[in-house]
């Protein structure tokens, strides 16, 4: 049987083994939000990167630039990190590229993995279908925040456990973390965040909108993989 496993942070990725398995990089609060909203208004693809630097360096060559730092925009740097700001037709067939505090850092961390996917809960069942059709182990990467584990992604990573449980085989207790988690939040994860260190501070800079539609299943039937190393719609 399939095995699905959990990495709680980037810090910790290393500890397991990513060759020859799809890897679903999470970061609700924005990163992976904004990525699958993205594809799915038509942005052509997503090259993520860890500086701003290179960020800033393919701008230059032709690219649009998303940065940023601490849940703020980035000044210099055409978008941010809201969902919001991708969903104008305007963008449709561009190709941006996007450096953020955790979600990119976690992508330039699977580098090496079979495939690499982006997962939010506004393609969750896209995301549940693909795992559950394809024949490799997977890797739930919770992009956490600067190297330490969060709730919304981890949070995450249960309910995708929980959907899959009958298709995949578990042993680790980073898994069994995640899905206490998820039984515990399921019925109001709005209300179980409202603590979390993240949605303190999102909401300490006014940005409600964007963690409730974050936490919306489903908006968009979309698959975010990695092709040539940048993001496109599946």
């Amino acid at each position: 049987m399939k095995k699905i496993d959990v990495c709680l942070s980037p810090e910790m990725v290393h500890l397991h083994k990513t060759e020859g398995k799809v890897v679903v990089v999470i970061d609700i609060l924005r990163a992976t939000s904004c990525m699958t909203t993205a594809l799915a208004n038509g942005i052509a693809s997503i090259t993520a990167v860890a500086t701003l630097d290179e960020c800033l360096a393919l701008g230059k060559e032709g690219c649009l630039t998303a940065a940023e730092r601490d849940g703020k925009k980035v000044e210099g740097f055409d978008f941010g990190n809201s969902p919001f700001s991708y969903q104008d037709p305007a963008l449709k067939g561009k190709s941006i590229v996007v450096t953020t505090t955790n979600g990119t850092q976690a992508i330039v961390k699977s580098a090496g993995a079979k495939e690499i996917l982006v997962g939010s809960f506004l393609n969750f069942t896209s995301i549940v279908n693909y795992l559950r059709s394809q024949p490799n182990d997977v890797l739930m990467h919770c992009a956490g925040w600067k190297g330490k584990m969060n709730l919304e992604d981890t949070l995450f990573a249960g309910a995708v456990v929980d959907a899959l449980k009958g298709d995949f085989s578990h042993d680790e207790d980073s898994v069994l973390t995640a899905l206490n988690l998820f039984y515990t939040a399921k019925n109001d994860m709005m209300g179980f965040l409202l603590n979390s260190s993240h949605v303190r501070r999102l909401q300490g800079l006014g940005i409600i909108k964007d963690i409730e539609f974050c936490l919306t299943k489903d908006v968009y039937d979309v698959l975010p993989i990695m092709r040539d190393g940048k993001l496109v719609a599946q």
